[in-house]
């Protein structure tokens, strides 16, 4: 029996992917994983990370084995997150409803839900919330409601299009509106060459060369990158979010830049934010984390389950 590519760093207690990937399990329930696992040179069972395809395999084989999903397709050229670490961002995000005794049912809003719907479908697969998931782009909305439509999900998430792309709360939210929380993994990138320069030094890392085509990560624009970038797309969820400080208690956001993170602070502060959380994550060599917020007074926090 050969070894298998063990997952590394510090993943949330509750993350069932803290041992190594069994690929004899994967594969038995996803039978296309097969040609892409390979015993390395130092004996261990494992796949090219660099190879989308085989990215795309592990990742649906992790969500057939262990998520109840028994559909999920989506084109080639949109994101395809690692489920590893986006089960985790659930996780830390079910913590910190915990720690406010939001009572159920939980109910997340979705920033930016994508053509592959992975927060919605994690999210309910582990704790039953309901979610409402956003996109400004159609077609990937489109995806995702098939996705959601094939696992017999649509009592659970729902689907609304942003349909200005400056906005992510406005046109989205309204005065009736009432969500626990929300999730958002932002675009890092400022634009599409800063995003293939980054692209390139990470299949380096990974030994698959510098060729921009193939990219471990695929990704449309949307997805990876916005004007100004991180900083921007962030300044702009904050300010946005002030305006609807009793439509939801917690809102949240990945932040893959420390530096970031500061700036975050003294602007929710001035924007009247009651409390703030940075929650660290670790996957592998990679550290991100998440910042939570709120703009409810412990008077509106005690009665939010009212």
């Amino acid at each position: 029996m050969t070894k298998s590519h063990k997952q590394q760093g510090s993943l949330h207690p509750n993350n069932i992917h803290q041992q190594d990937y069994n690929f004899e399990d994967l594969c038995e329930v996803y039978p296309k994983l097969i040609q892409f696992v390979f015993v390395n040179k130092y004996g261990t069972e494992t796949i090219d990370f660099s190879n989308p395809e085989a990215v795309k395999a592990i990742n649906t084989a992790l969500l057939f084995k262990y998520y109840n999903i028994t559909f999920w397709d989506f084109p080639d050229d949109n994101l395809c997150p690692p489920i590893p670490g986006r089960v985790d961002y659930i996780h830390h995000l079910a913590g910190v409803l915990k720690s406010s005794e939001i009572t159920e049912p939980i109910s997340i809003l979705d920033i930016g839900t994508g053509a592959n719907c992975i927060y919605p479908l994690l999210g309910n697969a582990e704790y039953s919330w309901r979610f409402v998931g956003t996109d400004i782009d159609k077609k990937s909305l489109d995806r995702a409601t098939k996705i959601i439509k094939k696992n017999n999900l649509t009592d659970f998430i729902k689907l609304k299009q942003q349909k200005d792309s400056t906005h992510i709360f406005t046109g989205i939210l309204n005065e009736t509106d009432k969500f626990s929380a929300t999730i958002c993994n932002p675009p890092f990138y400022k634009s599409q060459e800063d995003a293939m320069q980054a692209n390139a030094r990470k299949l380096e890392g990974l030994g698959g060369g510098n060729d921009s085509k193939t990219r471990n990560f695929s990704g449309k624009q949307q997805e990876l990158w916005y004007k100004g970038g991180e900083k921007a797309f962030i300044h702009t969820y904050l300010y946005e979010s002030s305006h609807y400080k009793t439509q939801c208690f917690w809102y949240s956001t990945l932040v893959s830049k420390k530096e970031n993170v500061q700036g975050m602070y003294d602007s929710l502060q001035k924007l009247g934010a009651t409390e703030i959380r940075t929650i660290p994550m670790h996957q592998g060599n990679k550290v991100t984390r998440v910042v939570a917020w709120t703009f409810l007074s412990k008077e509106e926090q005690k009665d939010w389950n009212n």
